[in-house]
């Protein structure tokens, strides 16, 4: 791969499930991987993993200051990040709404909108001054529908639809945000959500396959999108 197609890909929740698989892909295709989790043994068993010519940190993207450290250190190292893959993300046990505490809806709420904000508001300046670059919030299919049992997280995902739509009508020219709805992958939080049938739906590593040249092909003509992998 010659230095004009490599990108520098910022990926969050890179330690298990789809972030791992994004982050292990990319790194084959010649790309250079910026990632954080929260387990610091994990992150290190990636990054050994990879090898070198990436960077991988234990952050919590809860804890805004820890997040705007970790922006600094990485934009200052390798430059504004090309694309932004806002994955990290956490799910409510299946509980009915009025079953859940209220320490269950905050941490989904925490997490997976305030998180995916926090990494937005260190990363997009350095964009926006590189005048390029494409930011992808995950989403979900139950962030554009609900469903018994998962309140909080669909709470999230249509908190993230609508987030992504108003950020690309603040976003200047050349650079775009996308909401990104993956599908099912048999992940640990599809095992919370749907217990032994998640072992139905395609790993991961299987997932990347398609997902990365899906994503690495987002550009600014995508800006304010809501798109499925299965979109053409």
């Amino acid at each position: 791969m010659s230095p004009a197609t490599t990108r520098r890909v910022l990926v969050t929740g890179v330690s298990r499930g789809l972030g791992r698989a994004l982050a292990e892909g990319l790194a084959l295709r010649g790309h250079t991987v910026l990632g954080c989790a929260r387990s610091e043994k994990r992150v290190r068993e990636l990054a050994a993993n990879l090898g070198g010519g990436h960077d991988l940190r234990a952050v919590d993207i809860t804890d805004r200051e820890a997040v705007d450290h970790w922006a600094k250190g990485v934009v200052e190292r390798y430059g504004a990040p090309d694309l932004v893959l806002n994955n990290a993300a956490v799910i409510n046990p299946r509980l009915p709404l009025l079953e859940l505490t209220a320490e269950d809806f905050d941490q989904v709420l925490d997490v997976n909108v305030k998180g995916s904000v926090y990494v937005l508001r260190a990363f997009l300046p350095s964009m926006i001054a590189a005048g390029r670059g494409v930011v992808v919030n995950f989403s979900s299919g139950w962030g554009h529908r609900g469903a018994a049992g998962v309140a909080p997280y669909c709470a999230s995902k249509f908190a993230i639809e609508g987030l992504t739509q108003c950020l690309s009508q603040e976003l200047p020219e050349g650079l775009a945000a996308v909401a990104f709805s993956p599908g099912v992958i048999h992940t640990e939080m599809l095992e919370t959500a749907f217990g032994v049938q998640a072992s139905r739906y395609p790993e991961p590593p299987e997932w990347a396959q398609r997902a990365i040249p899906f994503l690495l092909e987002l550009g600014p003509r995508d800006n304010g999108r809501s798109v499925r992998l299965s979109d053409p």
